[in-house]
């Protein structure tokens, strides 16, 4: 197949690459993106359950403290384009917003497709030709880029911008492919990981509670030493396996890899504990001829109630103006800190995102150009950063998208000049 004369080619149709994609062509790069599946966009179109966690409603600095690895690199990226920034890009290119608790952004629509559909048009806008290939290698001489080999054929580039995603929910295209591309041409690569993942329970407890959500509920982290590494608030779901949910998730992006290995679960957070004990004072009397597995209907959900009786060493056949003091106290003690050992994390394959990637050292934090490679731009979750959840993630994506894309069209005009 003969080469083609295309100046800069995005290599990802995904968040960071369709915003690199548009705002390369907008500054006036002739621009083509590469993506192998049918549609672009893919895992987009499952983040936040289908309705798309847009970006976080706050400043620079609160993005920064959500970025627990490298953020200080997205700092330029950020800067320049904020999170109002990438509000106010969706509203004008056709997807209203709306906010929700803890900031989080959605479309006023619910659904990770009004997303999309507002970045395909700033691609149809802008004249971005959009090509289904997956690119083999990055080809190099002297230093600089000059072309993507890819399984149609060779396409010639002055600029390519490497944005693939990391390896997480790979049905979605998200294969790892872009480790490879930037390892070959000298790229250090974090070992990659997952972040934002579901932890697996080490013991049984958690399969006796599949399916309960708690929402308002408080956590505490531990490590092998017993020592508190993260604290939250907020949802929390009991899984077959173990623990899912907001909390975790952002949990799971704290500390290193296997460092986890017990969560102690506030079921009450609003109440200290003499409040506490005198709502299980109340209860116990209230239902005091009643057994116990069914005199705590109004203080635990349902599926919670046995197990709290095992934790608390009370049959559920105790009568509840039979429970001693000591009973009581283990019973307010498993509500402040309900205990679940932690085997590890779940496969990467699960993970929201892939934290890990290419190393920021080797990354201009200003134009996400290669500090390897003349002309190759990397953005989005290839990079070595990752944040909690809350819309940060794809805030990052955003910023770091654009930065390349400018910088790109930028250095390109330079060379036609």
């Amino acid at each position: 197949m003969s080469a083609l004369n295309h100046k800069i080619v995005v290599i990802g149709g995904g968040a960071a690459g369709m915003m690199a994609a548009g705002w390369a062509a907008e500054a006036g790069g002739h621009v083509e993106l590469l993506e192998p599946n049918q549609r672009l966009g893919m895992k987009l179109a499952i983040t936040g359950k289908g309705r798309c966690n847009v970006t976080n409603q706050c400043g620079v600095d609160e993005v920064l403290k959500n970025i627990p690895r490298n953020g200080r690199f997205l700092y330029s990226a950020l800067d320049a384009f904020p999170p109002e920034a990438a509000m106010a890009f969706f509203e004008a290119h056709g997807c209203p917003l709306k906010v929700e608790r803890g900031n989080r952004v959605f479309p006023v629509s619910d659904r990770s497709s009004s997303v999309i559909q507002a970045l395909t048009r700033f691609l149809e806008e802008h004249r971005v030709l959009v090509r289904r290939a997956r690119a083999t290698e990055i080809v190099v001489e002297n230093g600089a880029v000059c072309g993507v080999r890819t399984e149609q054929g060779f396409l010639t580039a002055n600029r390519v911008i490497l944005a693939t995603g990391g390896c997480s929910y790979p049905r979605t295209g998200s294969t790892g492919d872009g480790y490879r591309l930037a390892q070959a041409l000298g790229h250090t690569i974090q070992p990659p990981r997952g972040s934002l993942v579901p932890l697996e329970e080490d013991g049984e407890t958690c399969p006796k509670l599949q399916g309960l959500s708690l929402r308002n509920c408080a956590i505490r982290v531990k490590n092998a030493a017993g020592k508190t590494i993260y604290t939250d608030f907020g949802e929390l779901l009991f899984t077959h396996f173990g623990l899912s949910g907001p909390v975790i998730l952002s949990a799971s992006a704290h500390g290193k890899p296997g460092e986890i290995r017990e969560v102690l679960i506030d079921l009450k957070p609003a109440l200290d504990e003499q409040k506490l004990d005198q709502r299980i004072l109340r209860d116990l009397e209230q239902y005091q001829n009643r057994n116990m597995d069914h005199a705590l209907q109004d203080l635990y959900p349902r599926l919670l109630i046995p197990v709290m009786l095992e934790l608390a060493e009370i049959s559920p056949e105790t009568k509840a103006n039979s429970v001693t003091r000591a009973q009581r106290r283990r019973l307010l003690e498993m509500t402040k800190a309900f205990p679940v050992k932690i085997r590890g994390t779940r496969p990467v394959e699960e993970a929201i995102i892939t934290a890990g990637g290419v190393s920021v050292r080797e990354v201009n934090p200003k134009t996400m150009e290669s500090k390897q490679v003349k002309g190759l731009y990397i953005a989005g979750e290839l990079l070595d950063v990752d944040a909690y959840t809350g819309g940060f993630n794809l805030q990052i994506a955003w910023a770091t998208g654009r930065a390349a894309g400018l910088a790109a069209a930028a250095r390109e005009e330079e060379a036609l000049a």
